[in-house]
């Protein structure tokens, strides 16, 4: 079965939505250490660690940046407005705010650096808008939820290998379009 570019959107759309939940559930219930009153870890580098949320809100960046390609970015707005408001409802009592804050600035500062870029090269635009949006959520997420920056680079880092592992397969749809002549949304 042949997958269509706006089935292809729909796909990353449903996976971005899936992101939130999973996330703010990783967060208070995976770790290898969870801290009292506080944010299950894992590890993220050698001697860093990060809340385990971390993974989904890299993917989610991600995914995000492929639901604009496919869908547009008015799609790409509402599921940034849709995905704040989920978070703040699945997100832990102590954490709503947090969660809904951050996400909701993450993903519309990756939204304004990845729409002037994504025309001058796909990649380059996603792994951009990442950077800048999983930075901002860090800060904001940290300091709403901890008053503290302690997780900093452990979130960072741990949000960055997410985007990382996910540039090549934006590489291969980037490709793949120019094979088929799919221009971009």
């Amino acid at each position: 079965m042949k997958v269509t570019p706006r089935g292809e959107g729909v796909l990353a759309l449903i996976g971005f939505g899936l992101c939130i939940p999973l996330a703010n559930w990783l967060i208070g219930n995976v770790g290898t250490y969870c801290v009292p009153g506080g944010p299950c870890l894992v590890p993220v580098a050698p001697g860093l660690m990060a809340p385990s949320g971390v993974l989904m809100i890299g993917l989610a960046l991600v995914l995000r940046d492929l639901v604009q390609r496919r869908l547009g970015v008015g799609w790409a707005a509402l599921a940034v407005l849709a995905g704040a408001a989920l978070s703040g409802f699945v997100a832990p009592p102590a954490l709503v705010v947090a969660s809904a804050v951050a996400f909701l600035l993450s993903e519309f500062a990756d939204l304004a650096v990845f729409t002037p870029l994504q025309r001058r090269g796909l990649v380059m635009a996603v792994a951009a808008s990442s950077v800048v949006g999983l930075v901002v959520d860090s800060v904001v997420f940290l300091w709403l939820a901890f008053g503290s920056l302690e997780f900093l680079s452990g979130q960072v880092v741990g949000k960055a290998w997410m985007v990382l592992l996910s540039l090549p397969l934006v590489a291969l749809l980037r490709r793949r379009d120019a094979l088929r002549g799919v221009l971009p949304v």
